[in-house]
C-alpha cells in the first residue's frame, strides 16, 4: 500500500443522519438482514423478531427482480410455517416478467399451499399469513397484495402507500369512523378480513405500477407501520443513503417505538428503468435506419449514374486521331467516366481547328452508331478536301506546263 492509499483508508459508507437508529439493530437475536444489488436495481432487507415477541413469524423473499414479505399468524410453529410455506410458493410460481396477474396468481397459489400443509399436519390448523409481493421490470412493477403487509413508492421525497389493507380498522378508516394515526393504536387492529390460510376461494389484489430512476419501494409488515406513522416512515427512507441502510433504520425505529410485533423491511431502489437505454436504442435504430436509406439512396444514385454513363457517347480525342467513347467526358473520385469503344484512323491535325478544340472537350452523339457515322463523315471530308487539294494541285501544274510550252 502506498502512504497516499494509506492516507486516504478505504471507502466508507455513508452515514446514517444525525439522531436516528437509536436501538441497534446488529447483532440481535432472532434478526436477519440481507443487501445485494445490480445494474438495475438494489435492494436491502431486514427482519426481526422485535421486543415483545419470543420468535419471528415473519418471512422475506428476495428473488430479483422478486420481493416479497409475509406475516405469519398463528402462534409459535405455526405462523412462520404459513409464512415460508408462502414464500416459498411464490417465488416457484411468480413469472418472469412484470405480469401482475400472474403475480396473483402465484400469491393465490401460495394460499392453496398453506391450507393443504396444514390439512396434513404440517404447521397448525389455522395458520395463515399475509403477502404483499413485487416483481420489478425495468420501467413495470408488478404488484400482489393479501393482509396487511404494506408496499410503499417514495419518489422525489414523498411516500405514497400503494396497497389497501385487508383489516377491520382499514375498513374503519375508509367509512371516516377513524382516522390513520387512530388505527394504528386501535384494540381490533389485529383483525385481518383477508389473508392465506383461510379460505381456498381467497383472490389476491394485483396491479401495475411505473417505476423511474431514483425511486424507492418499501415492503414491510405491520411491525413497522403499527409502531410509527408513514410520516415517519417517509422521513426516515428520504434521509438514509442506501436501501440497507433504510431497512435498518426503520426497524430500528419500530424497535424505540416498543417494537411490539416482529418487523420485517424491504426496501428496493431504481437505479436503471430502461428508459434511456430503449431511448439510446431507439436512436440508433432510427440512425441505422437513416443510414440504410442514405446508403441505399447513394446506391442507387450511383447505379443510375452509372446507367446515365454507359447511355452516353461521345467523340474524342485518342492520341493523334479521333476516339469513339462511352460516358461522359470527366471522371469522378478521381476514376474516369468513360472508356474507349472504338478507334479510327482520322488524324486530329487532318480536321479544321474548330473540330479540334471541340474533340478535345468531347462531341456527344446519341449512340454507337451515330459516332461511327460520324466518324466515317470526318473521313469523307477528309479524303474530298484532299481530292481537291490534289485536283487543285493538278490544275495548278497543267497551266504551268502550258505556259512553258508556248
Amino acid at each position: 500500500m502506498t502512504s497516499v492509499e494509506a492516507q486516504i483508508g478505504p471507502a466508507q459508507e455513508p452515514a446514517n443522519a444525525p439522531g436516528r437508529a437509536e436501538i441497534p439493530v446488529e447483532g440481535r437475536l432472532g434478526a436477519d438482514a440481507v443487501s445485494g444489488s445490480n445494474e438495475f436495481i438494489s435492494w436491502g432487507a431486514r427482519s426481526d423478531v422485535g421486543l415483545v415477541r419470543g420468535h419471528n413469524e415473519d418471512s422475506f423473499l428476495l428473488r430479483t427482480p422478486l420481493f416479497m414479505v409475509s406475516d405469519g399468524m398463528g402462534g409459535h410453529a405455526a405462523g412462520e410455517v404459513a409464512s415460508s410455506i408462502a414464500v416459498e410458493t411464490v417465488g416457484e410460481q411468480a413469472p418472469g416478467t412484470a405480469d401482475d396477474v400472474l403475480l396473483g396468481a402465484s400469491v393465490e397459489a401460495a394460499n392453496m399451499a398453506v391450507i393443504e400443509a396444514a390439512e396434513q399436519g404440517i404447521g397448525k390448523p389455522g395458520m395463515g399469513c399475509t403477502a404483499t409481493a413485487v416483481l420489478i421490470e425495468k420501467n413495470k412493477m408488478a404488484v400482489a397484495h393479501v393482509g396487511d403487509s404494506r408496499a410503499y413508492v417514495l419518489r422525489q421525497g414523498t411516500l405514497v402507500r400503494v396497497t389497501h389493507d385487508h383489516s377491520y380498522v382499514e375498513e374503519l378508516v375508509d367509512s371516516g369512523q377513524i382516522t390513520a394515526d387512530e388505527a394504528r393504536t386501535h384494540p381490533s387492529r389485529s383483525i385481518i378480513t383477508r389473508a392465506l390460510g383461510s379460505d381456498p376461494d381467497m383472490y389476491a389484489d394485483h396491479f401495475s405500477l411505473e417505476v423511474n430512476d431514483g425511486d424507492r419501494i418499501i415492503l414491510c409488515s405491520d411491525g413497522l407501520s403499527s409502531m410509527i406513522s408513514d410520516a415517519e416512515i417517509e422521513s426516515l427512507a428520504v434521509s438514509s443513503v442506501t436501501p440497507q441502510q433504510a431497512a435498518d433504520n426503520l426497524v430500528s425505529a419500530a424497535l424505540t417505538a416498543g417494537g411490539a410485533d416482529n418487523v420485517t423491511v424491504v426496501v428496493i431502489d431504481i437505479l436503471n428503468d430502461g428508459i434511456a437505454d430503449a431511448a439510446r436504442r431507439r436512436l440508433l435504430r432510427r440512425a441505422s435506419v437513416v443510414s440504410g436509406v442514405v446508403v441505399a439512396l447513394v446506391a442507387l444514385s450511383v447505379l443510375l449514374a452509372a446507367a446515365l454513363v454507359r447511355s452516353e457517347w461521345f467523340l474524342g480525342v485518342d492520341g493523334t486521331t479521333v476516339g469513339l467513347y462511352r460516358g461522359v467526358s470527366g471522371s469522378f473520385l478521381g476514376i474516369p467516366t468513360y472508356e474507349l469503344v472504338g478507334t479510327s484512323s482520322v488524324e486530329l491535325s487532318d480536321l479544321p481547328a474548330s473540330v479540334q478544340d471541340q474533340l478535345r472537350q468531347g462531341i456527344r452523339v446519341e449512340d454507337e452508331e451515330t459516332g461511327r457515322e460520324v466518324i466515317d463523315s470526318y473521313h469523307d471530308q477528309i479524303n474530298a478536301e484532299k481530292d481537291r487539294a490534289a485536283e487543285i494541285a493538278e490544275t495548278a501544274r497543267s497551266e504551268t506546263d502550258g505556259g512553258e510550252q508556248q
